[in-house]
């Protein structure tokens, strides 16, 4: 957990700069493959960055593993990119837990790193933790905010939280009753704001009922550097900002271009915000077209390597089109023949029932078993089984 009271300082030019990143997820599995050496990749970009820029802070807003228990690798590529920030390069770093991380694994051993600069939130406390900058224009706090689900926010600070939107509002009116007036404050945190633009790979917050909040939320506070959706994205009047994924962890994400950010804090609390793109070691993209025309465009594509889902538009049968897509696309993950997304009513229907959210599925299997409605009652039960379920699966995914 960061310092609440004894808050570290760091002095700074007259405008203060950070770096944001978010959503990591080490130890993804992209259709049963493997992404560390993607992902080892893309961050040692990023600590590139780090070092040419040297900002004030370096801000990762949660997601920084893909499970609570991550693999071993990914655990040793975080210690590396860790270190050699805060170690090598002498930048400070915010990082909070997300949906996806174990809170006390990633917090562990953080009063000892901290003062090396790197302060990790990671349990839910009834206070926030903070770190305390300064500019030519006086202090800025940063306010570390982790993930939790409502009910850990209702032991932490026992009061009665029924949804995300409550627990979240709780915990700002908290830091806010603490911050000191006229100072610049700066959030870090994971949520799903309202408005936001969500993508296929990112997992619900909320299993029945809604995970997202509201932007007037955040009031108050000069920035909110978020994790949790992949594409980055500004919203709340400018000073709401997803920074977004490193890479693309799913076909929706294909047309997205993925950064980190550059964020300056002027002395009035203004914020800019710069991308700044990274190259991956293979993208994600779709081609489409006969799997002839695919396999001799493949033979001669300086990006055969990139992760391929193939559109096939061919009309009769094929022998093993995976087999020979392969041949000249490598890292092909999937096909789609669109002869048969055409097939009417049952594709139809299959697509209508894939946006119903868990809930609603249930509510109509027991309509048509019980012949009862699915009453209030039945519906807290099963968001209590849900969340149960859920929370069982991160620990052991």
């Amino acid at each position: 957990m960061l310092a609440s009271r004894a808050a570290s300082t760091f002095p700074t030019e007259s405008r203060l700069r950070f770096l944001h990143t978010a959503d990591w997820h080490l130890g993804r599995l992209f259709h049963a493959r493997s992404l560390l050496e993607d992902q080892a990749h893309i961050l040692g970009q990023f600590v590139e960055l780090v070092r040419a820029e040297r900002p004030d802070a370096v801000l990762i807003a949660g997601d920084v593993y893909d499970r609570a228990v991550p693999p071993p690798e990914a655990v040793a590529l975080l210690d590396e990119v860790l270190g050699r920030i805060v170690v090598d390069a002498g930048v400070p770093v915010v990082m909070i837990a997300g949906n996806h991380d174990s809170a006390q694994r990633l917090e562990f051993g953080a009063r000892l790193m901290r003062a090396q600069g790197l302060h990790v939130a990671g349990r839910t406390l009834a206070e926030a933790g903070s770190v305390t900058l300064h500019d030519a224009h006086g202090e800025v706090r940063l306010y570390a905010l982790p993930y939790a689900e409502p009910a850990v926010v209702r032991d932490a600070m026992g009061a009665e939280l029924p949804s995300h939107e409550a627990a979240l509002r709780a915990q700002l009116d908290a830091i806010r009753a603490v911050h000191p007036p006229g100072v610049r404050a700066v959030l870090v945190g994971h949520a799903f704001v309202v408005g936001g633009a969500a993508s296929e790979s990112e997992r619900p917050l909320s299993v029945g009922g809604s995970g997202a909040v509201a932007a007037d939320l955040f009031a108050g506070f000069d920035l909110v550097a978020l994790g949790h959706l992949h594409r980055p994205q500004t919203l709340g009047g400018g000073r709401i900002h997803y920074a977004g994924s490193l890479l693309k962890y799913s076909l929706s994400e294909c047309a997205h271009d993925k950064s980190v950010s550059r964020i300056e804090l002027d002395a009035d609390g203004t914020v800019s915000i710069t991308s700044v793109p990274l190259q991956p070691l293979r993208d994600v993209r779709v081609v489409e077209g006969e799997l002839a025309a695919l396999l001799a465009a493949g033979a001669d594509d300086p990006r055969r390597d990139d992760y391929i889902h193939a559109r096939l538009t061919d009309a009769g049968a094929l022998l093993d089109p995976m087999a020979r897509l392969r041949q000249v696309y490598p890292n092909a993950l999937a096909i789609e023949r669109t002869v048969l997304a055409r097939s009417g009513t049952a594709s139809e229907a299959g697509r209508q029932l894939r946006q119903l959210g868990t809930c609603e599925l249930f509510a109509s299997f027991f309509r048509e078993v019980a012949d009862a409605e699915f009453e209030p009652g039945h519906r807290e039960v099963l968001d209590q089984v849900l969340a149960g379920m859920a929370a069982a699966e991160r620990e052991s995914a």
